[in-house]
């Protein structure tokens, strides 16, 4: 790979398949040798996962952005009273799928929302029932570990039960991996105090994955936390990947600042710390199979070169996505499955269609 001697050791610790330590980490995010990085990545993915690139054709479903988290890193929530803010009935929410359905290889929905201050736990389960009756062949991720523990507070029921509800009446397959952000209570205390900690989060994750629930996981890096904390962050979902086995993906998401509070002091990150980050991510993320490279918030462009830096994994059309646009993302609002198609193959990867569980629905070759 021709590290420089500053890594050499760490080149070598991943060609033997030797496990990297919080220091390597916290060494590679100070690297500035992209094109290696990249390499040493892109050898994990090709000895790990081969060429294939998991794509879907879903649809998002945002079920309300009325939310009384007020994370200062969110443009999508909304008070009741607020300009713009919506909550869908279960006509409304089925109503968007149907749209989507114009597309004839339409696999799955990825249902998430705002903490409505309203709604009742059978307020979310009833519309996703809903979904889920409309629609049974279509498979149904749902909702991130925030949700579910706020689920279980406005219920009173315990993150299991919960958790067994949305799987038994609302058909859900896999859990969305948003909400980690940065799994650090300094970082929470500062920016989400009004949701679960990270303790929740990862405890959310443990019970769905005791379930035979599969879930994905997340990362927001680029606004106040550090180097440290991003490492600090991967560290705690492979202990917990070591444990469960039950995380599918790991997903980069880099903070768009516009419309946000934090929008006036932190510059969006550039493209080097994308690529970065994603490199380092494939490289301690050990026991992950997937690295997603989430082209709605890297852009297009990114994305695509992400997949020579450790990705294996590029999401899919997301029809009606809007959390993230909300907060700027200036790529497309979706993308037609023979874009995503032709974006990995350009890459020189073979694009494969899946479902929320990484099967495979067919190759294209």
């Amino acid at each position: 790979m021709l590290a420089t001697r500053e890594y050499q050791d760490i080149e070598a610790k991943v060609m033997r398949g030797e496990r990297l330590t919080r220091e390597d980490g916290i060494r590679l995010f100070h690297c500035h040798d992209l094109a290696w990085l990249g390499a040493l990545a892109d050898h994990v993915r090709r000895e790990k996962c081969g060429d294939i690139v998991y794509y879907n054709v879903n649809c998002h479903v945002n079920l309300t952005n009325i939310c009384t988290s007020h994370c200062k890193f969110c443009a999508f929530g909304r008070d009741a009273d607020e300009k713009g803010a919506y909550a869908m009935t279960k006509a409304q929410a089925i109503a968007v799928v149907e749209d989507a359905m114009r597309d004839p290889n339409l696999a799955g929905l990825h249902v998430v929302s705002g903490l409505h201050p309203t709604w009742s736990f059978e307020d979310y389960l009833g519309i996703v029932e809903a979904l889920h009756k409309r629609f049974p062949k279509l498979y149904m991720k749902g909702f991130t570990g925030v949700e579910i523990t706020h689920f279980a507070e406005i219920s009173g029921l315990s993150v299991e039960e919960v958790l067994r509800q949305l799987r038994d009446r609302g058909g859900l397959q896999a859990i969305a991996g948003g909400g980690a952000e940065i799994l650090s209570d300094r970082v929470r205390g500062e920016l989400c105090p009004n949701k679960a900690t990270a303790d929740e989060w990862l405890e959310v994750a443990r019970t769905a994955h005791k379930l035979g629930i599969k879930s994905n996981a997340s990362m927001l890096y680029g606004h106040i936390e550090t180097l440290e904390e991003r490492v600090d962050h991967l560290l705690r979902l492979r202990a917990l990947q070591d444990e469960t086995g039950g995380f599918q993906t790991f997903i980069c998401f880099p903070f768009l600042p516009k419309h946000t509070e934090l929008g006036e002091h932190v510059k969006q990150t550039s493209m080097w710390d994308d690529l970065r980050t994603m490199a380092i991510s494939r490289l301690m993320l050990d026991n992950f199979k997937n690295i997603k490279a989430y082209w709605v918030m890297l852009t297009v462009p990114v994305a695509q070169v992400a997949l020579g830096f450790g990705a294996n994994d590029i999401d899919g059309t997301v029809h009606k996505e809007t959390i993230l646009h909300d907060a700027g993302a200036k790529s497309p609002r979706a993308l037609s499955e023979d874009n995503i198609i032709r974006i990995i193959k350009e890459a020189g990867r073979i694009p494969a269609a899946c479902d929320c569980n990484f099967n495979i629905l067919r190759i294209i070759e």
